[in-house]
């Protein structure tokens, strides 16, 4: 089977949908498939090119047996909106027309968040008459609403939500990652028996820790004794970081707790503007890093903290940094309401939950563990149980190769 994947990122990207659609993908290609991607120069989230690599208008290489086709975009930093969307909609374009010059696929998969990543998909599915797959991570325009980027529902979003309506129904598939948002396209008139849920996930094993603890800890200014609660992934509008500052400025006199934010996005500047401004040495700043080196800091922290924004549509969505804590045995400390929360305290009992943006509760959570080493390391375990048992990155992708599968055999 010729599988064609538009995508905004990936690898050498090391954000949440580069590395879903880099594992995914190279499972399909082990099962013996041909497949393609789409996507851009390496950019994120810091809008400049990876080293080695060129805005280019076509450029092609090979990672692991998947082909990746590279394609002009007008690129930005992850920050702002209007320059973003130009971002958004060059990609479209761009990998639109690269498509054209491809041999004919047996099916074609657009994921977002980046929605006009998958409106390039389905452009290419009429022309190549090919089936369409959309794979579903976030929710448009409900997501630029949470996050604050624009204020009401104006003429232009109104008239995206109907967009987006109306590319639900074209879908030959749809894969959302939460079973809420399968909820929310079949309020939209998609057809339950078009819709397949994979979550995400992380292959146990796969990742290792190259430096130990107290190596991590000496080489960031991390103190050896403290209980640390790290916050290691984009620092974006969506996330709330600022709850952490929060909690630093409320127990700066407790030597006991530290925290540590490591990442790049769209607050960032914002984050280490107010931690200079109110002056917490108990917070460790760390720019985003290699994908190596974030996993080491992860394993150098005591517990993950897992944040987002108090706003409903985030009671719907799984941050993926709760897998990656679960793979390295980390208790979640989770400032999360819905299905996440489901996850990490009721189903898989690996941490605590607090009321999102509550900088008080977050602080007793952290102080209860900190003194209960015992359950702590339980909650360790019983994440690690879970990955293995619930949440395999290969067996979540063959989930999902299985069902286009069934799609293509049923369109042939």
């Amino acid at each position: 089977m010729k599988i064609l994947f538009f995508t905004d990122n990936f690898p050498p990207e090391s954000n949440a949908p580069a590395i879903r659609t880099f594992e995914h993908t190279r499972e399909w290609v082990k099962a013996g498939h041909e497949v393609t991607v789409i996507t851009c120069a390496p950019n994120f989230p810091m809008g400049k090119v990876y080293a080695g690599y060129s805005n280019s208008f076509y450029q092609t290489e090979t990672i692991e047996g998947i082909k990746v086709v590279r394609v002009w975009t007008y690129i930005v930093a992850n920050v702002g909106s209007t320059k973003r969307i130009l971002d958004y909609i060059s990609f479209m374009v761009s990998a639109s027309i690269a498509a054209l010059f491809l041999p004919r696929p047996d099916v074609v998969i657009g994921t977002s968040p980046q929605l006009f990543a998958t409106v390039a998909a389905w452009v290419t599915s009429k022309i190549k008459r090919r089936p369409f797959v959309f794979e579903l991570r976030d929710l448009w325009p409900e997501s630029i609403l949470a996050v604050g980027a624009m204020k009401k529902k104006n003429f232009a979003l109104r008239w995206l939500e109907r967009f987006v309506s109306f590319l639900y129904r074209q879908a030959d598939l749809l894969v959302p990652v939460t079973y809420s948002f399968a909820r929310t396209v079949e309020k939209e008139g998609v057809d339950p028996d078009k819709i397949v849920v994979v979550t995400n996930g992380i292959e146990p094993g796969t990742h290792k820790l190259t430096a130990t603890r107290e190596e991590i800890r000496k080489k960031w200014g991390i103190p050896q004794d403290a209980f640390v609660g790290g916050f290691i992934g984009t620092l974006g509008m969506a996330h709330g970081v600022s709850t952490i500052l929060e909690a630093a400025q409320k127990t700066r006199d407790d030597a006991s707790l530290h925290y540590v934010i490591m990442g790049n996005g769209a607050d960032k500047e914002q984050i280490k503007s107010l931690a200079r401004e109110k002056q917490l040495a108990n917070v460790t700043l760390i720019d985003g890093q290699p994908r190596q080196d974030a996993l080491n800091v992860l394993g150098a922290v005591d517990v993950s903290l897992v944040l987002l924004k108090n706003t409903p549509l985030f009671e719907t969505v799984i941050p993926s940094k709760i897998f990656e804590a679960m793979e390295f045995e980390k208790p979640i400390v989770l400032g999360v309401r819905g299905e996440s929360r489901d996850i990490v305290v009721e189903k898989t009992h690996s941490g605590v939950a607090f009321t999102p943006e509550a900088a008080d509760e977050m602080i007793d959570v952290l102080r209860t563990l900190r003194d209960d080493p015992e359950q702590c390391a339980r909650y360790g375990a019983n994440g690690r149980a879970a990955v293995e048992s619930q949440f395999r990155r290969t067996e979540l992708a063959a989930r999902m190769l299985a069902a286009i599968e069934r799609v293509v055999s049923d369109t042939d």
